[in-house]
């Protein structure tokens, strides 16, 4: 459990009902599907709210990713967000180092506080800037060595509203701008989507005679996400 502490400001732990903006309300019902450990005391921002991954679908994700060549033992973690997929990462055990990137100091905080919650904050290095600076001119050399995981922000729950999501006016990021930004660095690009991805967008960033690989998460038998996987490794 991490130490009694009271969270900065603009960050919380919502006890009842009662304390939570309404916008937020349907996440914080879920929280036990978000985090398990919820009741020991985990931080979030209420913009942390709309773009956690699911405890489930966290490390099952961790599990697939496991399965990148050997010679990858490093995980980045570029939008690590409140920590949901970095505690996941690191809880699998499969990383001689994971690097975890979040340029809103108040997520970060939260990320080292849930980390702490779950016992593996020791496991991580905490890295406070934008990815597409820190990628490049800090991680040069480590991403070599690296797999590269991106869970960028969708712009907000309207991508709800599309039947199929148009990946090159998402935001703040389009898909064209992660792609190049993190295949510059590594090999092994992961990217978490949503579930109404465009597919036909993503085949075209796959190299020549190759077809990339795409999964599904599912909660209660409903697609959560998809993580599309650029690189040599196999999703189960």
């Amino acid at each position: 459990m991490a130490p009694v502490t009271d969270p900065p400001e603009g960050v919380h732990h919502y006890e009842t009902a009662d304390e939570v903006p309404f916008e937020i309300s349907k996440y914080w019902h879920q929280r036990y599907e978000i985090f398990s450990k919820y009741d020991e005391g985990i931080w979030m921002t209420d913009d942390a709210w709309f773009g956690v991954t699911p405890e489930p679908v966290a490390r099952k994700i961790a599990q697939d990713i496991a399965n990148a060549p050997k010679s990858k033992n490093i995980l980045i973690d570029a939008f690590a967000g409140a920590g949901g997929n970095t505690i996941a990462f690191a809880l699998s055990g499969r990383w001689n180092q994971i690097f975890a990137i979040e340029k809103d100091p108040k997520a970060l905080a939260c990320a080292k506080h849930n980390a702490e919650v779950y016992g593996v904050a020791k496991k991580i290095w905490w890295i406070e800037g934008d990815s597409f600076t820190v990628l490049p001119k800090r991680l040069k050399q480590s991403a070599k060595n690296a797999v590269v995981f991106g869970s960028p922000p969708w712009g907000g729950p309207t991508y709800t509203d599309f039947e199929v999501f148009d990946l090159a006016v998402m935001q703040p990021y389009s898909l064209q701008q992660l792609h190049d930004a993190f295949s510059a660095v590594s090999s092994e690009v992961i990217l978490y989507l949503p579930r109404t991805s465009d597919l036909q967008q993503l085949a075209k960033y796959a190299k020549k005679g190759e077809k990339l690989k795409v999964a599904h998460y599912c909660m209660r038998g409903a697609s959560k996400a998809m993580c599309v996987f650029m690189g040599t490794f196999e999703a189960d």
